[in-house]
């Protein structure tokens, strides 16, 4: 039996759908990628980057309040969303091309 996404403290409704869209189906799945892997699902689907959304995902996934994040962590939290951002999302790609991608007609980047 699978725990829903939105079971883990400060993660909704809408970020459970936006994972159960990337292939995410349940909150045992993204314990297991972790909060990088998954995020980079979420772009690599079509979600478009917010880091506030990054570290709020890194602070659930840690049992942490969501605004507990702070100074030296946050700015290293950045570094890496920004990472993330630039590896795993294409503002110039659109949503058919990202689904052409994901049925393997378009060879990932």
């Amino acid at each position: 039996m699978s725990t829903p996404v939105s079971s883990i403290r400060n993660l909704g409704p809408a970020f459970e759908a936006a994972c159960t869209k990337a292939g995410i189906p349940s909150a045992e799945a993204l314990r297991t990628l972790g909060a990088d892997a998954a995020y980079t699902r979420l772009l690599e689907a079509g979600n478009r980057p917010h880091f506030i959304g990054y570290y709020v995902l890194v602070m659930a996934l840690q049992g942490r309040p969501w605004n507990d994040c702070k100074g030296a962590e946050k700015a290293a939290l950045r570094k890496r969303f920004d990472a993330l951002k630039a590896g795993s999302f294409d503002a110039d790609r659109s949503e058919f091309e990202r689904t052409l991608n994901e049925i393997g007609v378009i060879e990932r980047r």
